[in-house]
Protein backbone atom coordinates (compact mmCIF):
# COMPACT_ATOMS: atom_id res chain seq x y z
CA UNK A 1 0.00 0.00 0.00
CA UNK A 2 1.66 3.25 -1.23
CA UNK A 3 1.68 5.96 1.67
CA UNK A 4 -1.56 8.48 1.45
CA UNK A 5 -1.12 11.73 2.65
CA UNK A 6 -3.19 14.72 4.31
CA UNK A 7 -2.55 18.29 5.25
CA UNK A 8 -3.84 19.68 8.56
CA UNK A 9 -2.69 19.36 12.35
CA UNK A 10 -5.86 17.41 13.29
CA UNK A 11 -7.20 13.69 13.75
CA UNK A 12 -8.30 12.87 10.76
CA UNK A 13 -11.66 10.78 9.46
CA UNK A 14 -11.65 8.01 7.12
CA UNK A 15 -12.75 9.97 4.49
CA UNK A 16 -10.21 12.66 4.98
CA UNK A 17 -7.35 10.36 4.30
CA UNK A 18 -5.56 10.89 0.76
CA UNK A 19 -3.03 10.34 -1.33
CA UNK A 20 -0.82 13.70 -1.83
CA UNK A 21 2.28 12.46 -2.39
CA UNK A 22 2.45 8.88 -3.40
CA UNK A 23 5.94 7.17 -2.77
CA UNK A 24 7.00 10.91 -2.03
CA UNK A 25 8.14 11.55 1.91
CA UNK A 26 9.39 15.26 0.44
CA UNK A 27 7.10 17.43 -0.60
CA UNK A 28 10.32 19.66 -2.36
CA UNK A 29 10.60 16.52 -4.84
CA UNK A 30 7.27 17.79 -6.89
CA UNK A 31 8.79 21.84 -7.14
CA UNK A 32 9.97 20.68 -10.61
CA UNK A 33 6.23 20.05 -11.85
CA UNK A 34 5.00 23.08 -9.52
CA UNK A 35 7.47 25.82 -11.74
CA UNK A 36 6.06 24.09 -14.75
CA UNK A 37 2.26 24.65 -14.10
CA UNK A 38 2.43 27.34 -11.14
CA UNK A 39 1.16 30.05 -13.62
CA UNK A 40 -1.65 28.57 -14.61
CA UNK A 41 -5.18 29.89 -13.77
CA UNK A 42 -8.05 27.91 -12.57
CA UNK A 43 -10.00 29.82 -15.79
CA UNK A 44 -7.61 29.95 -18.32
CA UNK A 45 -7.07 33.76 -18.78
CA UNK A 46 -4.47 35.76 -17.29
CA UNK A 47 -4.60 39.50 -17.19
CA UNK A 48 -1.13 41.10 -18.68
CA UNK A 49 -0.51 42.50 -14.53
CA UNK A 50 -0.71 38.77 -13.21
CA UNK A 51 0.99 36.89 -16.52
CA UNK A 52 3.99 39.61 -15.39
CA UNK A 53 3.73 38.06 -11.72
CA UNK A 54 3.87 34.75 -12.73
CA UNK A 55 7.56 33.87 -12.14
CA UNK A 56 7.25 35.51 -9.05
CA UNK A 57 4.61 33.29 -8.54
CA UNK A 58 5.92 30.17 -9.24
CA UNK A 59 9.52 30.36 -7.59
CA UNK A 60 7.39 31.93 -4.60
CA UNK A 61 5.70 28.32 -4.67
CA UNK A 62 8.89 26.42 -5.07
CA UNK A 63 10.19 28.32 -1.85
CA UNK A 64 6.31 27.03 -0.01
CA UNK A 65 7.12 23.76 -0.97
CA UNK A 66 10.53 23.52 0.42
CA UNK A 67 9.45 24.43 3.98
CA UNK A 68 6.49 21.44 4.09
CA UNK A 69 7.46 18.73 6.12
CA UNK A 70 6.44 15.31 5.53
CA UNK A 71 5.72 11.90 8.56
CA UNK A 72 5.27 8.59 7.55
CA UNK A 73 2.73 6.72 9.56
CA UNK A 74 1.17 10.14 11.16
CA UNK A 75 -1.69 9.65 12.97
CA UNK A 76 -2.17 5.95 11.41
CA UNK A 77 0.22 3.37 9.24
CA UNK A 78 0.15 4.31 5.41
CA UNK A 79 -0.45 7.74 5.92
CA UNK A 80 2.09 10.28 4.57
CA UNK A 81 0.72 13.49 6.33
CA UNK A 82 2.24 16.92 5.15
CA UNK A 83 2.26 19.33 7.94
CA UNK A 84 1.68 23.33 6.68
CA UNK A 85 2.32 25.03 10.27
CA UNK A 86 6.43 25.63 9.45
CA UNK A 87 4.60 28.09 6.76
CA UNK A 88 3.63 29.68 9.96
CA UNK A 89 7.03 29.58 11.66
CA UNK A 90 9.62 31.24 9.94
CA UNK A 91 8.80 34.85 9.51
CA UNK A 92 10.57 35.02 5.37
CA UNK A 93 8.13 31.96 4.95
CA UNK A 94 4.83 33.66 6.23
CA UNK A 95 5.34 36.61 4.19
CA UNK A 96 5.99 34.51 0.94
CA UNK A 97 3.14 32.42 1.53
CA UNK A 98 1.01 35.62 2.26
CA UNK A 99 2.36 36.99 -1.31
CA UNK A 100 1.36 33.59 -3.26
CA UNK A 101 -1.73 33.89 -2.22
CA UNK A 102 -1.97 37.54 -2.80
CA UNK A 103 -0.24 36.72 -6.04
CA UNK A 104 -2.96 33.65 -6.76
CA UNK A 105 -6.20 36.24 -6.17
CA UNK A 106 -4.41 38.82 -8.45
CA UNK A 107 -3.67 36.25 -11.48
CA UNK A 108 -7.93 35.27 -11.34
CA UNK A 109 -8.64 38.68 -12.17
CA UNK A 110 -11.33 38.89 -9.52
CA UNK A 111 -10.59 41.42 -6.86
CA UNK A 112 -12.70 40.15 -3.54
CA UNK A 113 -14.29 42.46 -1.43
CA UNK A 114 -14.16 40.39 1.94
CA UNK A 115 -12.18 36.97 2.03
CA UNK A 116 -13.86 34.45 4.14
CA UNK A 117 -12.70 32.06 6.27
CA UNK A 118 -13.75 28.72 7.44
CA UNK A 119 -13.40 27.58 11.08
CA UNK A 120 -11.03 27.20 12.16
CA UNK A 121 -7.18 26.88 9.74
CA UNK A 122 -9.19 29.55 7.75
CA UNK A 123 -8.35 31.56 10.16
CA UNK A 124 -4.65 31.35 10.36
CA UNK A 125 -3.88 33.41 7.04
CA UNK A 126 -7.31 34.39 5.97
CA UNK A 127 -7.37 37.97 8.15
CA UNK A 128 -3.53 38.73 6.71
CA UNK A 129 -4.24 37.57 3.03
CA UNK A 130 -7.89 39.96 3.87
CA UNK A 131 -5.36 42.93 4.90
CA UNK A 132 -3.03 42.67 1.61
CA UNK A 133 -6.08 42.56 -0.45
CA UNK A 134 -7.64 45.60 1.27
CA UNK A 135 -10.44 43.31 1.89
CA UNK A 136 -12.85 42.73 4.79
CA UNK A 137 -12.36 39.28 6.81
CA UNK A 138 -15.31 37.20 7.80
CA UNK A 139 -15.19 33.87 9.98
CA UNK A 140 -17.33 30.95 9.28
CA UNK A 141 -17.60 29.19 12.93
CA UNK A 142 -19.27 25.95 14.09
CA UNK A 143 -22.89 26.91 15.34
CA UNK A 144 -23.10 28.24 18.72
CA UNK A 145 -19.58 30.08 18.67
CA UNK A 146 -20.92 33.44 17.40
CA UNK A 147 -22.90 36.01 19.34
CA UNK A 148 -26.06 37.74 18.17
CA UNK A 149 -28.23 36.51 14.98
CA UNK A 150 -26.66 34.24 12.63
CA UNK A 151 -27.71 32.33 9.46
CA UNK A 152 -26.76 28.44 9.49
CA UNK A 153 -26.26 26.11 7.44
CA UNK A 154 -26.05 22.27 7.58
CA UNK A 155 -24.00 19.86 6.03
CA UNK A 156 -22.98 16.12 6.03
CA UNK A 157 -20.24 14.84 7.66
CA UNK A 158 -18.86 10.96 8.01
CA UNK A 159 -20.27 10.80 11.05
CA UNK A 160 -23.34 12.49 10.86
CA UNK A 161 -24.79 16.45 10.36
CA UNK A 162 -23.25 19.72 11.33
CA UNK A 163 -23.89 23.06 11.32
CA UNK A 164 -21.85 25.98 10.03
CA UNK A 165 -23.13 29.77 10.88
CA UNK A 166 -21.93 33.63 9.74
CA UNK A 167 -22.98 36.89 11.61
CA UNK A 168 -26.23 38.36 9.86
CA UNK A 169 -24.72 41.53 8.12
CA UNK A 170 -21.22 40.35 7.86
CA UNK A 171 -21.45 40.39 4.33
CA UNK A 172 -23.68 43.04 2.57
CA UNK A 173 -25.27 42.42 -0.83
CA UNK A 174 -23.50 42.53 -3.91
CA UNK A 175 -20.27 41.83 -1.96
CA UNK A 176 -17.42 40.39 -3.95
CA UNK A 177 -16.64 36.81 -1.87
CA UNK A 178 -13.79 34.35 -2.03
CA UNK A 179 -13.62 31.19 0.82
CA UNK A 180 -10.63 30.18 2.06
CA UNK A 181 -9.12 26.86 3.81
CA UNK A 182 -5.78 25.20 4.39
CA UNK A 183 -7.43 22.30 2.68
CA UNK A 184 -10.16 20.86 0.61
CA UNK A 185 -11.16 17.51 0.81
CA UNK A 186 -14.57 16.03 0.66
CA UNK A 187 -15.75 19.43 -0.32
CA UNK A 188 -18.95 19.66 2.02
CA UNK A 189 -17.64 22.38 5.08
CA UNK A 190 -16.49 24.74 1.85
CA UNK A 191 -20.07 24.11 -0.23
CA UNK A 192 -21.39 25.01 3.33
CA UNK A 193 -19.12 28.16 3.44
CA UNK A 194 -20.42 29.08 -0.28
CA UNK A 195 -24.20 28.64 0.83
CA UNK A 196 -23.70 31.09 3.58
CA UNK A 197 -22.46 33.67 1.27
CA UNK A 198 -25.16 33.85 -1.20
CA UNK A 199 -27.82 33.52 1.94
CA UNK A 200 -26.58 36.83 2.85
CA UNK A 201 -26.68 37.98 -0.84
CA UNK A 202 -22.92 37.90 -1.48
CA UNK A 203 -21.41 36.83 -4.91
CA UNK A 204 -19.16 34.28 -4.43
CA UNK A 205 -16.22 34.45 -6.74
CA UNK A 206 -14.10 31.75 -6.08
CA UNK A 207 -12.61 29.19 -3.84
CA UNK A 208 -8.68 29.40 -2.69
CA UNK A 209 -6.93 26.17 -0.28
CA UNK A 210 -3.28 25.67 0.22
CA UNK A 211 -3.26 22.20 -0.50
CA UNK A 212 -6.29 19.22 -2.03
CA UNK A 213 -6.93 16.07 -1.38
CA UNK A 214 -7.81 15.41 -5.64
CA UNK A 215 -9.64 11.51 -5.19
CA UNK A 216 -11.81 13.00 -2.74
CA UNK A 217 -13.55 15.49 -5.55
CA UNK A 218 -14.54 17.98 -3.13
CA UNK A 219 -14.25 20.26 -5.69
CA UNK A 220 -17.30 18.75 -7.54
CA UNK A 221 -19.61 20.00 -4.31
CA UNK A 222 -18.72 23.38 -5.20
CA UNK A 223 -21.26 23.77 -8.10
CA UNK A 224 -18.95 25.02 -10.87
CA UNK A 225 -17.24 28.14 -8.73
CA UNK A 226 -14.07 28.90 -9.65
CA UNK A 227 -11.42 26.93 -7.27
CA UNK A 228 -7.91 26.68 -6.99
CA UNK A 229 -5.69 25.21 -4.82
CA UNK A 230 -2.05 27.12 -4.04
CA UNK A 231 0.27 24.41 -3.72
CA UNK A 232 0.25 20.97 -5.62
CA UNK A 233 1.97 18.01 -3.96
CA UNK A 234 0.40 15.30 -5.43
CA UNK A 235 3.05 13.25 -6.78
Amino acid sequence: MSPTTYASQVPLTSAEVAVLSKNNSNPSETTAATASTATQDASGGQPAAASAAAPELASTKIKLLGALRSFPDFPIPGIQFIDILPLFQDVSIHLSLLRALELQVLESGVKPDVIVGLDARGFLFGPSMALRLNAGFVPVRKQGKMPGPCVTVAYEKEYGTDYFQMQEGAIKPGQKVLVVDDIIATGGSAAAAGDLVKKLGGDLVGYLFILEIPFLKGREKLGGVPTTTLLETDG
